[in-house]
């Protein structure tokens, strides 16, 4: 009994080199957006319509680049977390991270396509409840993260 129960820590554990590079990866995501979400998008609602359309049509692809590459490289580090201990909360995590990009490339590219299609002389009410649409949605991100980050550091605690 003790023998199996050493066996089940031991295996847990096996994936937390692994498990703490997915918690950082995934913290720095759900850091970032996080911050857009309390910090950025405010400030640029704040703006008129010409200005907001551009700070948010000079924003979005730097962030998405960044972002993008860390919701991968989470999920697949917590992936292969999950691999190595067999702790089915890597994997809730892993799930949770990639979910940000088939959520971002059906729900949330529409939206981002239509406003970085949309002309400066374009910009007025429609752009302005574009760019709060895409704050709404981005928000699912966030949510996203925060639960995986959530998976990870519980899966990390159980494996101590």
């Amino acid at each position: 009994m003790i023998q199996a129960a050493s066996s089940v820590h031991t295996d847990r554990s096996r994936g937390s080199l692994a498990g703490l590079s997915a918690l950082i990866l995934a913290t720095l995501f759900a850091g970032a957006a996080v911050y857009i979400l309390v910090a950025e998008q405010p400030a640029r609602l704040a703006l008129d319509e010409a200005p907001l359309l551009l700070q948010w049509q000079e924003s979005y692809p730097r962030a998405a680049r960044m972002q993008a590459g860390l919701a991968v490289l989470a999920g697949i580090v917590g992936g292969l977390a999950f691999w190595r201990s067999r702790d089915p909360l890597w994997l809730v995590g892993a799930v949770l991270m990639l979910a940000n990009l088939p959520f971002t490339l059906i729900v949330i590219a529409p939206v981002n396509d239509a406003l970085l299609a949309s002309s400066l002389d374009q910009a007025g009410t429609a752009s302005r409840a574009l760019i709060e649409r895409w704050g709404s949605l981005h928000a699912w991100r966030a949510g996203f993260a925060l639960l995986a980050l959530a998976a990870y550091a519980g899966a990390l605690i159980r494996a101590r």
